[in-house]
């Protein structure tokens, strides 16, 4: 359905791999025909590339720390109702001026709570206007500590949307290793493979060979990049180039200190839009395991160790990167046992083993996303 308007809500908290992900799946629609509009809840960030779909900022909402204890505004204050109050009708005001097609909302229901203030009156809307109503959402949940969270998000996708479109590949997670109400779903859930880049043109002049070492938006980086300094004269890379990349999260003071730190040999810099690219051309990557950093490693087929982020109860990075290791595409260091030498000797054991095997994991999500939704619309 050529033309139709599509409005693509998306919250992003602490790192920015929601958004990056929201916009690669909104260019993929607004290219296919879709006149998109992306509408962002989170902090701006730099170099985000949404192709033609157009793009609207609410007023913006972040985690107050690592552990995500408060929501605060962008300016750190915490929230109010005035606040809330205004971001909804910023919300609506975005969405009674699109009259969209479909509506899908990035994570809702199977996260974003905090955010039902907004996010049922926009189905409320929805179910007037009767537009499509899906829901993005990764391929891996954080674990809840109440079983009957998983029963309300079942009942609210059963409820109000048409489809549950899975960034993923059953083969590598099924959504029920860690959702366990699929069943009751299983008529609106669809598995588009994940949601990456095309393969790069080629690698940047003088990055080859490098070692990558990359955090994505760097708000939980920190640790890993100072280990990764540490454990470079520790392995057999110790003579290869090393290029350390920090997220903007990662503040001022703290990227000085670790560029004071290098040594000849490694280049420490803020995180760059090539980044596929430099994987492409890498001798080995060491990185968190979030769910773009993933996708694009799983396009270069590089050498990889994944040290994943695990705190505040956080076990979406572990289930991923444990799914990788059992298919022999990276070694896996848990961060509570994070140090030079162990990070060391995982570096050795994934360059012993060589370019990891052609995984057969599916990677055209976006695609996959916009003919589902161009098939939904048809009806």
């Amino acid at each position: 359905m050529t033309g139709a308007r599509v409005f693509f809500w998306v919250q992003h908290l602490l790192g920015i791999g929601h958004l990056r992900r929201a916009a690669l799946l909104a260019a993929a629609m607004a290219e296919s025909g879709f006149d998109v509009l992306l509408v962002s809840g989170g902090l701006p960030v730099r170099h985000l590339d949404p192709g033609r779909a157009r793009f609207a900022q609410l007023p913006p909402v972040k985690a107050a720390d690592r552990r995500f204890s408060a929501l605060v505004d962008g300016a750190g204050r915490p929230l109010d109702a005035a606040f809330d109050a205004a971001r909804r009708r910023r919300l609506m005001d975005l969405f009674h001026g699109h009259r969209p097609d479909a509506v899908i909302t990035e994570m809702f229901p199977f996260g974003r709570r905090r955010f039902c203030a907004e996010l049922l009156p926009l189905l409320d809307a929805a179910r007037r206007r009767r537009p499509a109503v899906f829901c993005s959402v990764r391929d891996v949940l954080t674990e809840k500590a109440a079983p009957e969270r998983h029963r309300e998000m079942a009942a609210l996708a059963h409820a109000r949307f048409d489809c549950v479109m899975v960034h993923g590949d059953r083969t590598l997670i099924p959504f029920d290793a860690t959702f366990p109400e699929t069943a009751r779903i299983a008529g609106r859930l669809h598995y588009t493979g994940y949601v990456a880049p095309p393969p790069p043109a080629g690698r940047p002049a003088g990055t080859a060979s490098a070692v990558v070492v990359s955090t994505g938006g760097g708000a939980v980086g920190q640790r890993l990049l100072e280990t990764a300094l540490a454990a470079r004269p520790l392995s057999r890379l110790a003579e290869a180039p090393w290029r350390l990349l920090a997220g903007e999260a990662l503040g001022p003071a703290a990227f000085a200190r670790l560029r004071a730190r290098a040594r000849a040999g490694v280049t420490v810099e803020r995180a760059r839009p090539d980044f596929p690219a430099l994987l492409a051309g890498a001798a080995l990557s060491i990185s968190q395991a979030g769910y773009n950093t993933v996708a694009d490693l799983l396009r270069a087929r590089v050498p990889t160790v994944l040290v994943p982020f695990a705190e505040a109860r956080e076990t979406e990075q572990t289930v991923r990167a444990q799914a990788l290791a059992a298919r022999g595409l990276a070694r896996v260091v848990a961060p509570e046992r994070l140090s030079p030498a162990r990070l060391a000797a995982a570096v050795d054991d994934a360059l012993a083993a060589g370019l990891p095997a052609e995984s057969g994991v599916r990677l055209d999500g976006a695609a996959t996303a916009a003919r589902l939704l161009h098939e939904a619309l048809a009806k």
